[in-house]
């Protein structure tokens, strides 16, 4: 099992200045997450760049975690990655996936696991949502006149039957994604769970 994680860049901004959320309140919450993510025995696959799904990923190997994968577009020729060479070259991540380019990145991001984790709503992490959900429905054949060879899309999608988007509500000032986002992924037949707590995420992962 293997679970992509999507989620704001700037914590500082995003959950103190945003949502409000105390400093020792976010990390305690990122503390139980990353402990259910350990005890769930899921594996991770994280962007390496500032941000919450890094901070968890150290966590998460802190407690003993058994594998973060890091998705990286090695190959970009627009926008290049020195920004990511602290992350990356992190001891934390075990294994790197090179997603080529960073429109290519964006669009796979969340098809890298057999599942998403969202963090939050910003810019960056509901492009890679919609992105994710989109490409699932060209995947899955619901297009008419479009045959996509998912092969050649990238070997370490993961998204399957039973691909799940799981929504952490604490971190969403509006609780839920938006009714026609919810719309297309029912229609899309991918399963959205809403998670109020670490224990609840624990619980879920550990279905698959």
């Amino acid at each position: 099992m293997r679970l992509s994680l999507i989620g704001p860049g700037d914590i500082e901004y995003h959950f103190q200045e945003l949502l409000k959320i105390p400093k020792a309140k976010f990390q305690s919450k990122l503390e139980q997450i990353a402990q259910a993510l350990v005890d769930s025995g899921t594996e991770l696959e994280i962007l390496p760049d500032r941000g919450i799904s890094f901070q968890i990923a150290e966590l998460y190997k802190q407690k003993g975690g058994k594998k973060v994968v890091g998705a990286i577009p090695k190959s970009d020729k627009t926008f290049g990655i020195k920004h990511l060479e602290p992350y990356m070259n992190s001891k934390i991540i075990d294994e790197t996936i090179d997603t080529e380019n960073w429109y290519k990145h964006d669009l796979i991001k969340g098809l890298l696991g057999n599942a998403v984790l969202y963090l939050g709503s910003s810019p960056g992490t509901n492009g890679e949502l919609n992105y994710a959900i989109y490409l699932y429905k060209l995947l899955t054949g619901r297009k008419e006149g479009v045959e996509i060879a998912e092969k050649y899309i990238h070997p370490e999608i993961k998204a399957g039957k039973n691909y799940t988007i799981f929504v952490y509500q604490p971190f969403l000032k509006t609780n839920k994604l938006s009714e026609e986002t919810e719309a297309y992924i029912k229609k899309f037949n991918i399963n959205l769970v809403y998670i109020k707590s670490p224990e609840q995420l624990k619980k879920e992962l550990e279905k698959f």
